[in-house]
């Protein structure tokens, strides 16, 4: 049997309560977009857990917005859909039910924590000062730029099963990154005022020009464009093959009303209402990066 997550604090914590519960060979990384282009095959007996629903997996858990480009899951499937501020959280409580309330006890710092990290639910000081289990989630945000990270999930879930959370944070491969951030926090911060622009009620980045983006904190916008509702951020995708736009809403001032999830949807991606992700054209001039900025001003 193998899990299939995203490679995020979410996927982690997932991916570390399932493989405490069942009997897990191997665990895979993709991104939801793979699923939803069918470029990831998913096969009979897989585990799919914040990722899209595909009809061979054996169980699934997502707490993301269904869109049109997503298949539609079978009734009766086995593991658990719905609104929460996290997919471990639906996780646990599948298991919760089945085993015990008690079942993951230990992992319930790490949890609380991935619920508010992956809901945006953080204080400035959350942003500016990571600690624990948000600290933790940022060393391996993919959008942190802190270069390849399957090796560095897959230790983290061993080690999270296996230490204390303290001891998992003093781990030479968790400080390592921790340093890094913070030694490019000031690079990361000018290169955010230098790629940025406000449009209205939007605040866009676009990293493309920069041979490579500085290690920081992608919530650290808001702190630099505190009016904008809504922000943008556009970059290559891996092997610069692609161009992805990821959108979230302010987290320090939930005045938009806007569903990102539902926005992005209709450019080809997804995600939930108050963050989500799509491809962009790389040979069109910017038109559709202009559609979707202007539905997000038209949303308010």
């Amino acid at each position: 049997m193998r899990l299939v997550t995203r490679g995020d604090l979410d996927g982690l914590t997932c991916s570390v309560l399932v493989t405490s519960v069942e009997k897990i060979e191997s665990i895979e990384l993709t991104h939801p977009q793979e699923l939803t282009d069918g470029r990831f095959e998913v096969r009979p007996g897989d585990v799919l857990a914040n990722l899209p629903y595909h009809p061979a997996c054996a169980l699934w858990f997502d707490h993301h917005e269904l869109v049109d480009a997503n298949r539609r899951p079978q009734a009766g499937f086995e593991g658990r859909y719905g609104i929460a501020p996290s997919t471990a959280r639906l996780v646990h409580d599948y298991y919760a039910e089945r085993l015990g309330a008690r079942v993951f006890e230990r992992y319930g710092e790490l949890i609380a924590g991935t619920d508010r990290l992956d809901s945006a639910n953080l204080t400035k000081r959350d942003v500016l000062e990571p600690e624990r289990v948000i600290l933790l989630g940022f060393t391996i945000d993919s959008r942190s730029s802190l270069g390849d990270f399957r090796d560095y999930f897959l230790f983290l879930g061993m080690a999270l099963r296996s230490m204390t959370l303290d001891e998992v944070l003093r781990s030479p491969q968790v400080t390592e990154r921790v340093e890094r951030m913070r030694s490019d926090n000031e690079k990361f911060k000018n290169a955010l005022l230098h790629c940025s622009w406000v449009d209205a009620n939007v605040v866009v980045t676009d990293f493309r020009k920069l041979p490579e983006i500085p290690a920081g904190n992608r919530f650290l916008v808001y702190t630099l464009f505190p009016d904008a509702t809504v922000s943008v951020r556009v970059q290559w995708g891996p092997r610069r093959e692609t161009v992805m736009a990821t959108a979230g809403h302010n987290i320090f001032e939930r005045v938009s009303w806007s569903d990102i999830g539902h926005t992005m949807s209709l450019f080809g991606g997804g995600g939930h209402r108050g963050a989500g992700s799509c491809p962009l054209p790389a040979d069109d001039g910017d038109a559709t990066l202009r559609r979707l900025i202007d539905e997000l001003k038209r949303q308010g």
